[in-house]
């Protein structure tokens, strides 16, 4: 991957136009696509399969006046007044006739109808008037909605001096999210800290330039999206947040490799090249941990929560896919001019020479200052940050999930107003009545069946009062409608809802009524429950992850236990953050949170799924770079325990230092973008953002930056091992760009312009077929292996056509590196396998075809008759028309040799035991040692 990023980079840096025009094209199609097809976002919410949305598809094909959404307004009466008073009740009744003939309202409930009771208080201080839509509230359209509000406004100046009129119930309930001017904060403090990082005013602006062109292909994407799915206004904010953070911070990984890199000499091309090779690697590894996680979120089996996770998931993958071609090519744009001013680096002072500590440079930054003293005292650090962390994620155990109602938004929003009245005048419980509902088909006296299904409920400890028990107007269906004492959000409505349906076998065989509870809060409640059902398997499926993932990044088994275990710190004291804002009321004025209470339910799940891809990028920056210092250091595989100890310390004070920088400011400018939506976001997305901020900053900086290194330094060299038989089965997965610097390392090898260059070359094959083969084939030349086995001579053709990789030793073909350019070569080098002649001559024309300068035939011999005739042709023909180059195996040396001197090579190299004296004596096109069971042939 890092050399397929690396060559990416490349052409991106030297085609900046292209690429860019290439994205704007990409925005402007996605812009199109939004304006064509935006429907607006839905924000119904349902889980299928559950008991509660069972019943409303029942109600809402049996009793539609009861199933879909409602509003409300109510009317309290001025102090001494009666709300029965004829100035009240005329208007009020006026109002309930001229709204029955709304568009779309399927019933009008007048409080002073006898057959209703619960509309007026006791006291008679104040009227409920309710109505009842067809459909959900995101059917009931703006006109539909102004008409009501002015109907209502009409109604209060009719009212008597001194009374109240406010208009809410679940029309109302949700506020539709937006962005406000606060959020630009949070790009503000983002410029700043690049700024700083990059010490260029203009090259800090780059990555925010890039961030918000991903932010608005993905915005639009999204909204064009809902004209064939259903999208929450929380979606977008959501995606908006995390494509804005991340497209930074992926921009700024690369560019940061790029500055140091071309500060020290390296050409601008080259740079960029190696900066989306190495750091462009760990950011794809990165965005696919956030990916895999967002796309988890599906564990909840909830649609809209679903929906959501795809959603951010898009912005994401929109966010690395620019980071890994915009960026490189607005570096393009730059060319030389990235360098920005180098920070200057005081000089000790005379007669004083700088402290250092051991494998710490002279005159240590802030970062390897810190390092050091995190590493000098690593037991005490690491209880100090676990114990600290445990101390804030106590409020965590307080946290009640609910979905949001009205009574979560801001104070001076009516419908908020209303809830209160409401829960003033009436209790809280009116807000979120309950619905039963069921069948009563074979009933023969429905309403008395009712009545006695009613006053059975009304039992129920947590139930006021029973409101409505009655069927409809076919008879075939019952409603009851319960009052309970608790507000729809109150832990004890749950537990009421529980209550009742564990009543369900009871009523089943006393009344015949297959019971269903239902109604807008019994679904929330069904999902608060189904989403913390599902935190348990997602926390399993995320902490798997990362320990699979990260065994396979960092071939260890400590440093996946160890990320994992600082992941688990940073959620639960996220959460505490959380809990002592919304459930304790810590600040919740400052930031401006309406009500103390439960938080919206799917806040956990999101958190935990976002958190861990971020946490896993700092993870990958911080730990990649120790692992690549200790590598690198000679004491590392010293047989010294103390020596290579001491090599593990230095790597992660090294480590550590050398990516400090980017690793905090890219800490900081996630938590001002999550930060900056706290204030005046909306109050679905607050506790996210809060979540978010509190986890990001706490990851970064006391788990990452301080947890981590300690534990890495109690570890020492035991870090970074694992048992063989594990070693053996991980796939290989270069995200450090070790491929990228291994071609750096070897660029002028073997120098000698060889179309096949091969030192000290490994095959095993699951045996030890070849070992330690030097081979070259010079353009135009032919080179023949025999007097090898079968398998082996496949092998190593197979080898050649980058088809199998080495176990050891270099290897280049067509000028290109193995493995890490194996995909170039399988596209550019031709391989045939002669089994059956027929379909090997087939294969051969393809390999021939093009422009390719090399063609690997294995067992050449086997080409007979008419097959022989064309085959030699085929290769003459290309032959003429190029510098050709062959390396073919063969067992009948003799056959093999006549094949290409037909076909234009009559000097051939044949590699066998009878040939190699004086193949050793002639051969300048080829150097071999073979090995194996029977043979050894040196040409």
């Amino acid at each position: 991957m890092s050399t397929l990023l690396s060559s990416l980079g490349r052409w991106s840096f030297v085609h900046p136009w292209r690429v860019l025009v290439a994205w704007l094209i990409i925005l402007a199609a996605a812009g199109g696509g939004a304006l064509a097809l935006n429907q607006g976002t839905d924000n119904s919410f349902s889980i299928p399969g559950t008991e509660s949305q069972d019943g409303l598809e029942q109600l809402a094909r049996s009793f539609p006046q009861v199933s879909g959404t409602n509003a409300q307004f109510i009317v309290v009466a001025d102090d001494g007044d009666s709300i029965t008073d004829d100035a009240y009740r005329e208007p009020i009744e006026d109002a309930v006739d001229e709204l029955a003939d709304l568009d779309g309202v399927l019933a009008v409930t007048s409080p002073y109808d006898e057959m209703i009771t619960g509309m007026i208080n006791e006291n008679e201080t104040a009227a409920i008037v309710q109505l009842q839509f067809d459909g959900q509230s995101t059917d009931v359209s703006d006109e539909t909605k102004d008409t009501l509000t002015a109907a209502v406004d009409a109604l209060a100046t009719e009212l008597p001096e001194g009374s109240q009129l406010k208009l809410g119930g679940d029309l109302f309930a949700i506020s539709i999210p937006g962005v406000t001017l606060t959020e630009a904060v949070g790009l503000v403090i983002a410029l700043l800290v690049l700024i700083v990082t990059f010490r260029s005013f203009v090259v800090a602006g780059l990555p925010l330039l890039t961030a918000m062109l991903g932010v608005g292909i993905s915005m639009c994407g999204i909204f064009a999206a809902t004209a064939f799915a259903s999208v929450s206004s929380t979606t977008p904010l959501l995606a908006l947040m995390l494509g804005i953070a991340v497209g930074i911070d992926y921009a700024l990984f690369i560019m940061a490799r790029h500055q140091d890199q071309v500060r020290e000499g390296v050409d601008p091309e080259e740079s960029a090249a190696r900066a989306v090779g190495t750091a462009g690697s760990a950011v794809v590894f990165a965005g696919i941990t956030v990916l895999i996680a967002l796309i988890g979120l599906g564990f909840a089996g909830i649609p809209f929560l679903t929906t959501m996770g795809i959603a951010a998931s898009v912005a994401v993958a929109i966010a690395v896919a620019i980071a890994v071609t915009l960026t490189p090519a607005v570096l393009g744009f730059m060319k030389g001019r990235i360098v920005g001013r180098p920070k200057k680096v005081k000089a000790p002072k005379k007669g004083k020479e700088a402290k250092t500590r051991p494998g710490l440079p002279l005159n240590g930054s802030m970062g390897e200052r810190w390092v050091g003293g995190v590493t000098k005292h690593p037991v005490l650090t690491s209880l100090a940050v676990v114990i600290g962390l445990g101390i804030v994620a106590i409020p965590a155990l307080s946290l009640n999930l609910a979905l949001p109602n009205a009574g979560v938004l801001a104070h001076d929003d009516e419908a908020r107003q209303s809830y209160d009245l409401v829960a003033d005048e009436f209790g809280p419980g009116f807000n979120g009545p309950l619905v039963l509902t069921g069948t009563i088909v074979t009933s023969t006296d429905p309403l008395a069946l009712m009545e006695d299904l009613g006053d059975a409920v009304a039992e129920i400890d947590g139930v006021k009062e029973v409101a409505l028990a009655t069927p409809n107007e076919t008879a075939d269906t019952g409603i009851v409608q319960v009052i309970p004492e608790t507000a729809p959000d109150d832990p004890a409505t749950s537990d009421l809802v529980r209550e009742i349906r564990s009543h369900h076998d009871e009523w089943l065989e006393e009344f015949g009524i297959d019971v269903k509870v239902t109604g807008f809060t019994a679904v929330a409640i069904d999902i608060s429950d189904q989403l913390g059902g599902a935190l348990l398997p997602f926390g399993i499926f995320v902490i798997g992850l990362s320990l699979i993932l990260l065994t396979i990044v960092f071939r260890s088994l400590w440093v996946p236990i160890t990320a994992a275990l600082g992941y688990l710190l940073s959620i639960i004291a996220a959460f505490g953050v959380v809990g002592a804002v919304f459930e304790w009321g810590w600040l919740a004025d400052v930031l401006h949170v309406a009500k103390v209470g439960p938080i919206i339910s799917f806040m956990p799940i999101i958190l935990m799924g976002v958190l861990f891809g971020l946490a896993m990028d700092y993870q990958v920056f911080l730990v990649s770079r120790m692992r690549e210092d200790f590598v690198h250091d000679a004491d590392s595989k010293s047989p010294d325990r103390a020596a290579r100890r001491a090599a593990a310390l230095r790597a992660v004070r090294t480590g550590f230092t050398g990516s400090a920088k980017v690793v905090t400011a890219a800490g900081l400018i996630m938590f001002a973008v999550f930060v900056a939506f706290v204030p005046e976001g909306d109050s679905s997305l607050k506790p996210i953002a809060l979540g978010l901020a509190a986890g990001i900053a706490i990851d970064a900086f006391l788990v990452r930056m301080t947890l981590i290194p300690a534990l890495m330094a109690i570890l020492g060299e035991r870090a970074w091992q694992i048992p063989a038989w594990l070693e053996k089965i991980l796939p290989s997965v270069d995200i450090e760009g070790a491929a990228v610097e291994r071609e750096r390392h070897l660029e002028a090898w073997p120098g000698d312009g060889s179309i096949v260059a091969a030192d000290d070359l490994v095959l095993s094959a699951d045996a030890p077929a070849i070992e330690a083969i030097t081979l070259r084939v010079a353009p135009g030349k032919a080179v023949v292996v025999t007097d090898l086995d079968a398998r082996t001579r496949r092998a190593l053709a197979l080898a050649i056509a980058g088809r199998l990789t080495p176990d050891a030793g270099t290897l280049r073909v067509a000028g290109h590196l193995l493995p890490g350019r194996a995909a170039w070569v399988r596209a550019h080098v031709g391989c045939v396998l002669v089994d059956d002649a027929d379909a090997a001559l087939l294969d051969l024309q393809e390999a021939l075809r093009g422009k390719s300068k090399l063609v690997v035939i294995d067992g050449v011999d086997r080409f007979t008759g008419a097959q022989r005739d064309q085959a030699t042709a085929m290769l003459r023909d290309a032959a003429a028309s190029r510098p050709l180059a062959v390396f073919a195996t063969a067992s009948d040396a003799g056959l093999a040799r006549i094949i290409l001197t037909e076909a234009s090579w009559p000097a051939a190299e044949i590699l066998d035991a009878s040939a190699r004296h004086s193949a050793a004596s002639t051969a300048s096109t080829a150097s071999t040692s073979i090995h194996d069971d029977s043979s050894e042939v040196n040409a």
